[in-house]
């Protein structure tokens, strides 16, 4: 039999590691880094340039600037395959069955409560800052997933369950706070956005089974959105939730679709949004603006707040026999997850950038908080889970594990 070749044997470990969960937070990570670097090198002149330079005047397209064709225009298919996500369990995943929704979404309220608390302690309800208490309630899907990816088999499938649903959850929330807190509508444009949503959902209804006409549609609807004052990524999840669960034939059109979207979004859309949003240039910033308000309010929401938040919610609702304990998890576990919750990147550096749109040192500020905080909670997350495991069946290597 042939040997494999020195080639082959070399790029097995990265190619599994490519189809692993923990992929996407390493690449999260590193694109944060390279960001970061790239803001504060020679270049730091041209990576603002690119992103924030003028493409035509702003009364001939909203969208001017690169940096805004990312946010209100790629990410578009970020918030789409959010909106299939949050279908998906609503309708056939864990958030079907209202015993198994009761705890996630209890634990994600808290977690999304909490950290506002949290900040508006820290800022002592400074009106400046205001606007940021949002940031440090949303959780990074990828990041977090990723982060116990590295952990391989030794986390128990109830509770990496547990951490999608929460998160799942708190895109929701997160979606549900950027509507309400963060648009300025505009009548017109609202009732003709309403309109076109009405007509997706009548192609639903009368059985349309060809993914295009709801392309068009969507197209079409976040157009509308981003006129309307409304932030136009909005549209990206209203348009997912007119897709057909089941087409006349039996296939799943949310999940076709959300299979066929999943990479593209995970390994293009949130590294490019990251590498525009997470560099910061950091002249001119000492340990002092470190320990300014807002970027401590931040970090300490997605350490202290979501970890305090979830766990005491969850300990407390068990307690209280409202809900049960993720099968087989020990509470240390829970509290490991608990932490990786803090894990805010994507969503967080979103909503920081709707929240200050006036200040570019407020933003600069709202960044260095979210990339300490979802830094901490992944390092203390990945620790707790790995010191505390109460499975040493799981710590068996397995060969299909890249991180063993």
């Amino acid at each position: 039999m042939a040997q494999p070749s020195f080639l082959t044997v070399a790029v097995r470990p990265f190619k599994a590691l490519f189809k692993a969960d923990a992929f996407e937070g390493i690449l999260l990570i590193a694109v944060a880094i390279i960001a970061m670097i790239v803001a504060n090198s020679g270049v730091a002149g041209s990576y603002f340039e690119l992103f924030n330079g003028y493409l035509w005047p702003k009364e001939s397209f909203y969208l001017n600037t690169l940096h805004l064709w990312i946010n209100d225009g790629l990410m578009v298919i970020f918030f789409f395959v959010v909106g299939l996500e949050v279908k998906r369990e609503l309708i056939a995943g864990n958030l079907s069955d209202p015993q198994q929704r009761n705890l996630p979404v209890i634990a994600a309220i808290a977690g999304m409560a909490v950290p506002i608390l949290v900040f508006f302690g820290v800022t002592g309800g400074d009106a400046q800052y205001r606007a940021g208490m949002a940031i440090p309630a949303a959780t990074d899907i990828a990041f977090a997933m990723g982060v116990i990816g590295l952990l391989g088999s030794r986390v128990p499938k109830a509770l990496r369950l547990f951490l999608l649903t929460v998160a799942i959850v708190d895109d929701i929330g997160a979606v549900a706070i950027i509507a309400i807190f963060y648009s300025d509508p505009k009548m017109m444009w609202l009732i003709i956005s309403l309109v076109v949503l009405v007509g997706m959902f009548a192609m639903n209804r009368y059985g349309v089974s060809r993914m295009w006409p709801f392309i068009i549609g969507t197209v079409i609807l976040w157009y509308c959105v981003l006129n309307s004052g409304v932030h136009a990524t909005i549209a990206g999840v209203l348009a997912a939730f007119t897709i057909p669960m089941r087409t006349k034939d039996g296939n799943s059109m949310v999940e076709d679709a959300e299979h066929a979207l999943v990479p593209w979004s995970a390994y293009l859309v949130v590294p490019i949004f990251g590498f525009a949003n997470a560099g910061v240039s950091l002249e001119g910033i000492g340990l002092n603006n470190l320990l300014d308000p807002l970027p401590l309010a931040v970090a300490a929401g997605l350490v202290i707040g979501k970890q305090v938040g979830i766990f005491t919610a969850v300990w407390g609702s068990v307690k209280l026999g409202i809900v049960k304990k993720p099968e087989g998890c020990s509470w240390a576990e829970v509290w490991g997850v608990a932490i990786l919750c803090g894990i805010g990147f994507t969503m967080s550096l979103f909503i920081g950038e709707l929240a200050f749109p006036g200040s570019a040192l407020l933003r600069d500020e709202a960044k260095i908080g979210i990339l300490m905080g979802s830094l901490i909670s992944a390092l203390l997350g990945y620790a707790i889970l790995r010191m505390t495991t109460t499975h040493p069946d799981a710590l068996v290597d397995d060969p299909n594990d890249p991180v063993v």
